[in-house]
């Protein structure tokens, strides 16, 4: 029994140490970033977001209205995958980056089932459009929907994953005017030591 609560003593105080090493901050893309080959790590989400941001940019198939930026709601992001995350972590960071290019606007106030992202602000503008002021909710030009899937292979000691992000934006005649998709995929072998 002393050996038993010595050894947990001993486990406990080796655990305290480990968890008290020193903390720094790193660029989340970097090399020092964990990249874990059984989920999306932050780096996978970057990664995915920047190469549809760009696709989408470069595409030239949004229509932007003289004077102004089309207007996008957002869809369903369908999450295929075993992890239960959140989508924004990719919708967000494409959502900002077309902000930022003049050509696309976010609807925080039109969403999927009459949801909305921001249910004051849609409140305000339904209070605005009923005493019959000049502000409304705006119809969205595109909706922007998509799914992030994943395909896992296992043979002995080795092991890959693969997530896959598909996005499309479709327009308000229901035509998928641009779609995309970025495949991640991560490789990690197990090692085994000796005696």
């Amino acid at each position: 029994m002393k050996t038993h609560l010595l050894l947990t003593a001993t486990l406990s105080a080796l655990f305290a140490a480990c968890a008290t090493g020193k903390v720094s901050r790193i660029e989340p893309t970097g090399d020092r970033a964990v990249t874990t080959v059984g989920g999306i790590d932050i780096k996978d989400w970057l990664t995915a977001s920047e190469a549809m941001i760009q696709s989408l940019l470069n595409s030239g198939r949004v229509v932007t209205p003289p004077d102004s930026a089309a207007v996008m709601a957002i869809s369903r992001i369908a999450n295929n995958t075993t992890q239960q995350v959140d989508t924004d972590l990719l919708v967000k960071n494409i959502r900002i980056a077309l902000n930022k290019s003049g050509k696309i606007v976010t609807t925080t106030t039109v969403g999927l089932g009459g949801t909305a992202e921001d249910p004051l602000a849609k409140e305000l503008a339904a209070k605005r459009a009923a005493a019959g002021g000049p502000n409304r909710i705006p119809d969205p030009s595109y909706t922007l929907s998509g799914k992030i899937l994943e395909n896992r292979q296992q043979q002995g000691s080795e092991k890959t994953t693969s997530f896959i992000f598909q996005l499309s934006l479709t327009d308000v005649n229901g035509i998928a005017v641009w779609e995309d998709q970025k495949i991640i995929s991560k490789y990690a072998k197990r090692t085994f030591l000796g005696l």
